[in-house]
């Protein structure tokens, strides 16, 4: 009994540390991508603020790129997974759809590195969310949550058939993605500072008048 219990003691601390030492290097990574992009960020600066070595992060990790795939991946499931969590089915379509793109605007705003990691993605052609089943399970989930807040909504009387939930998706993303991504240039272009704080709250006001006009019957 007492030779088979001290393998057992021996692992646990093991199995402890190296998933700590696993979480310090995505949180680590996740600061150096969304900094510097895939292109920029630096393996040896990511294992320095992880208190780890570059060997330990390629053992764990495989390599540069898979390292940032798991970062992006994380990425996607955290927003996916905050979405869920706002249980709209429980709302009736209007409020639901409004609560839907408050979300949106303020993850953006409380997650920028969400945003500078999809804007490097996107330099690179999505070549690693190709490779990615658990991105597209999750985000079919979200797309079939708004899908049925459109039927629900088109039930009531309150919305328009044939509003594809896929483009209203991209629209609600869009209408604040493009807004904090230039907001240095906006702010210029404007003469105005987009980031005050009653810039911002004009801003979501008009994103939810934008999207409910845009589905109201």
């Amino acid at each position: 009994m007492t030779a088979e219990a001290k393998p057992q003691q021996r692992t646990k601390p093991r199995i402890r540390d190296a998933e700590a030492t696993k979480a310090r290097i995505l949180k680590a990574a996740l600061n150096e991508f969304s900094r510097n992009g895939l292109g920029g960020a630096r393996v040896d600066v990511i294992a320095d603020k992880a208190s780890a070595n570059k060997r330990m992060l390629y053992h764990y990790f495989g390599s540069k790129e898979e390292l940032f795939q798991t970062v992006l991946e994380n990425a996607y499931i955290a927003i996916r997974d905050a979405e869920q969590k706002l249980d709209l089915d429980h709302l009736p379509p209007k409020e639901a759809l409004e609560r839907l793109v408050r979300f949106t605007w303020e993850y953006y705003l409380k997650h920028p590195e969400f945003i500078t990691l999809v804007n490097s993605e996107n330099l690179h052609r999505a070549k690693h969310l190709k490779k990615s089943e658990i991105v597209k399970i999750y985000s079919r989930r979200f797309v079939s949550m708004v899908d049925t807040i459109l039927k629900r909504g088109i039930a009531s009387g309150e919305f328009r058939s044939g509003i594809d939930p896929v483009q209203l998706n991209i629209t609600i993303a869009a209408i604040g993605y493009y807004y904090l991504t230039n907001r240095y240039t906006g702010s210029i272009i404007f003469e105005r500072d987009l980031m005050a704080k009653e810039a911002l709250e004009e801003r979501l006001r008009f994103n939810i008048d934008t999207i409910l006009r845009l589905v109201s019957a």
